[in-house]
């Protein structure tokens, strides 16, 4: 099966566009420059703006969106593959938080619109709310990665998962994509710190041992311009659940081999993609409690 070096870029997105392509293609120069022939970025690489006039303002639809045309550039001049986690682009009204996958060619392969809209109240005064701003996605996507080095041509086609940040909340989610034929799973993300220092490892470990899947997540790490801070720990881990790099919250690539062997491997040792079933749920008891009041 496939082997390829994967890397995850860190990143630190301000409000300039210009200033986070700068940032985007000198971690992706370094990335390729060490072997990696997958390069993900996080959710909100192209600008992290709290303000929604002021996101208006900076954002641009896909078509004239100055990351995207980057990135596709950076992709085709490397044959790469680049997973841009999202960017934030217009979409009349209100904004689509997007990921792309980028093939070596620079086309673009799939796009995903994340499912799932962050609309919470966090116990330390933090308060958001994704739905007022963005549109929320209407389908998972997978979609294949092409060979990634020419010796491999004759091998499959690695397949990839599409999530982002929030998403990773919903199991139920990743199991579909695994079902579907995704080999690896992706949550790139802007998550706050006090949510990541508390959850982000171990869900990025579960993910990936109820599918015996890889998961690839690179993230917004520390304290941004417009004051939100987050948490980072850009993070690859195997089939088995096995961390196999993390990073802490500094901007910069984080790479590692992706074997893609392990995932048959999981799924022979821990059939649960065979073994599951179908789940009805009895109600049982309820009549005889309420009788008891």
């Amino acid at each position: 099966m496939t082997r390829f070096t994967a890397a995850c870029l860190q990143m630190r997105s301000t409000r300039s566009v210009e200033e986070n392509i700068t940032a985007l293609l000198a971690m992706a120069e370094a990335a390729v420059a060490q072997g990696a022939r997958f390069l993900q970025s996080p959710e909100m690489s192209n600008i992290v703006e709290r303000s929604r006039a002021g996101l208006f303002a900076a954002i641009r639809p896909e078509g004239e969106d100055p990351m995207l045309a980057a990135m596709r550039d950076f992709a085709r001049r490397h044959k790469v593959h680049v997973h841009l986690g999202s960017l934030a682009v217009r979409e009349g009204e209100k904004i689509a938080n997007r990921g792309f996958l980028l093939g070596p060619d620079g086309g673009i392969v799939a796009r995903y619109d994340k499912l799932h809209l962050f609309d919470v109240d966090l116990p330390n005064g933090e308060s958001w709310r994704e739905s007022a701003t963005y549109t929320a996605g209407r389908c998972a996507v997978v979609a294949p990665l092409a060979a990634i080095t020419p010796a491999e041509q004759g091998e499959r086609n690695p397949v990839l998962g599409m999530g982002i940040c929030y998403d990773l909340r919903f199991p139920s989610l990743f199991r579909a994509l695994a079902e579907a034929g995704a080999d690896i799973l992706t949550a790139p993300a802007c998550f706050t710190r006090q949510t990541g220092e508390a959850h982000w490892v171990v869900l990025q470990r579960a993910r990936a041992i109820e599918t015996g899947s890889f998961m690839i997540s690179a993230a917004q790490g520390g304290l941004h311009e417009d004051g939100r801070e987050t948490f980072g720990h850009s993070i690859l881990v195997d089939p088995w659940g096995r961390v196999l790099a993390e990073a802490d919250d500094q901007p910069g690539p984080l790479l590692a081999t992706i074997d893609l062997a392990l995932v048959a491997d999981a799924r022979i040792r821990i059939p649960t993609m065979r073994h599951a079933r179908a789940i009805e749920v009895a109600r049982q008891g309820f009549a005889e409690a309420r009788a008891a009041e």
